[in-house]
């Protein structure tokens, strides 16, 4: 991507259902969203089937995590919200620097807004 994000931008990943709820789970995710929070203001918000669902039990568990990191990089993600990840992927995100905040579901889009605003007023919302 060549747009570059200030320091009050988030790009933010969550799983998501065909009818914009959070997906219950981000490893197996057939669907992501790539959120651009501005200031907490959403201002863009796109939809691509990842099909991570199908290709999870294709190869190794490296392999997928991999295919995850290419994502991850090449949308420049900083921060995913998700209800739940598992712990190999979690430490490869840590490792990454980017920040996992939890949700407990519901609307995709509000679930990011929430997150991010939660994560800002507990002083948690630095980057690592």
């Amino acid at each position: 991507m060549t747009e570059t994000t200030s320091a009050s931008t988030a790009v933010v990943l969550v799983p998501v259902t065909a009818d914009g709820m959070v997906g219950p789970r981000f490893g197996r995710a057939p669907r992501v969203a790539v959120a651009r929070v501005n200031d907490g203001a959403l201002v863009s918000w796109e939809e691509e089937a990842v099909g991570w669902d199908t290709a999870h039990d294709l190869g190794t568990e490296g392999a997928h995590h991999a295919r995850i990191v290419r994502f991850l990089r090449d949308h420049e993600v900083d921060t995913i919200v998700a209800t739940h990840m598992g712990v190999g992927m979690q430490r490869v995100v840590s490792r990454m620097g980017i920040r996992l905040l939890g949700t407990a579901g519901g609307d995709a889009r509000t679930a990011v807004l929430t997150a991010l605003a939660t994560a800002a007023a507990e002083g948690t919302d630095r980057r690592r």
